[in-house]
């Protein structure tokens, strides 16, 4: 049993790292000729400048992008925190349950917000019409596996004794 939650522990930390690289990092889009990287907030070339129009309502779909991945790395420290708090104050049966629907709730926001980013990225900025995805983007789409099976092993370790 103790190898198994210190399996789960492991599985959360290193969802949670992924969250935080790929909400933070700004390598979502990058243009090879140019030297040119974006990311959530910022378009960086040789310096780093705000995404012109980001605060407009026409915009609404980067402003839902930041706010889904802010919420999905929230929710996976939050569900940690409870985490550590049901395994010692929940009798057996009842544990890891609240802790996977938060999991669960932060796999479908980085889902969410990366889903929304794949299909509204060209609407960015012009110059992303020649450039390709960075790691900080694939590392947000395979954050969404392992807060999902980060979240089922939650519920299938509920049963466990």
């Amino acid at each position: 049993m103790l190898v198994i939650l210190a399996f789960i522990v492991l599985f959360h930390i290193i969802s949670a790292i992924l969250l935080f690289i790929s909400t933070i990092n700004n390598a979502w889009w990058f243009v090879k000729d140019g030297n040119f990287y974006t990311d959530l907030w910022f378009s960086c070339n040789v310096t780093c400048k705000t995404i012109e129009g980001s605060a407009n309502k026409d915009a609404g779909f980067l402003q839902a992008v930041q706010a889904t991945m802010i919420l999905a790395a929230i929710l996976c420290c939050v569900g940690f925190f409870v985490f550590i708090l049901q395994l010692f104050r929940l009798k057996q049966g009842e544990r890891f349950v609240f802790t996977a629907i938060i999991q669960l709730l932060s796999c479908l926001c980085v889902l969410i917000g990366a889903s929304i980013y794949t299909a509204q990225h060209e609407s960015i900025d012009s110059k992303q019409t020649n450039g390709e995805y960075g790691y900080a983007f694939v590392v947000a789409w395979v954050a969404v596996p392992m807060t999902l099976i980060s979240g089922l092993m939650y519920l299938v370790l509920r049963k466990r004794k």
